[in-house]
C-alpha cells in the first residue's frame, strides 16, 4: 500500500529525472552548437587569412593586362598565388591531388586578381564570392571535408627524453 507521502515523493523524483534529463539535453545541443560556432569562426579566420596572402601575391605586378592575348601578368600573379597556397599548406611535392586543387583554386587567385585592376567597382566582390564558393562546393564533394580543414595543425606527438 502506498502512502501519500510515498506518492508525493515519486513525483517529486519524475519531476527531477525530468529536469535532469531536460538539462543533459540542453547541454549536448549547446555543446554541439558551440562546436559548430567554433569550426565556423575558424573557418572564417582561415579563409580571410588566406585570401588576404592570396590577394596580395595575386596583385597585377608591373605591366598591362588589358591585351588579352597578352596574359603574362595574370599568369604571374597566379603562379605566385598558387606558390604561396602550397607552402601555406606545407607541400613540397607534388600530386594528382594537390594538382587538382591547385587548378580548382586558380579561378579564385583569377577572380582576385582581375579584381584588384578594376578601379571602376570598387567594392564590388561577387566575382570572387563566387569563384570561392565554385572552389569550395568542388573540394567538398570531391573529398568529403571542408578545404579549410586542411590548415588544421594537430600537435605533433614530441618524445619526452628524461636526463
Amino acid at each position: 500500500m502506498t502512502t501519500t507521502v510515498t506518492t508525493y515523493i515519486e513525483r517529486l523524483q519524475q519531476a527531477a529525472d525530468k529536469a535532469q534529463s531536460a538539462e543533459t539535453t540542453y547541454r549536448r545541443e549547446a555543446a554541439t552548437r558551440m562546436a559548430a560556432l567554433e569550426r565556423e569562426r575558424a573557418f572564417a579566420f582561415r579563409r580571410m587569412n588566406l585570401m588576404r596572402s592570396v590577394a596580395e601575391a595575386a596583385k597585377p605586378q608591373m605591366g598591362d593586362d588589358s591585351d588579352p592575348a597578352e596574359r603574362t601578368g595574370e599568369e604571374i600573379a597566379v603562379a605566385c598565388a598558387l606558390a604561396l597556397l602550397r607552402t601555406r599548406l606545407g607541400w613540397s611535392s607534388e600530386s594528382e591531388a594537390r594538382d587538382a586543387i591547385l587548378t580548382h583554386f586558380a579561378p579564385v587567385v583569377i577572380a582576385l586578381h582581375r579584381a584588384s585592376d578594376e578601379a571602376e567597382m570598387p567594392g564590388e566582390t561577387s566575382g570572387i564570392d563566387d569563384a570561392l564558393e565554385r572552389f569550395e562546393a568542388w573540394y567538398e564533394e570531391a573529398h568529403g571535408v571542408s578545404f579549410w580543414m586542411l590548415f588544421e595543425n594537430p600537435m605533433q606527438d614530441t618524445p619526452r627524453v628524461d636526463f
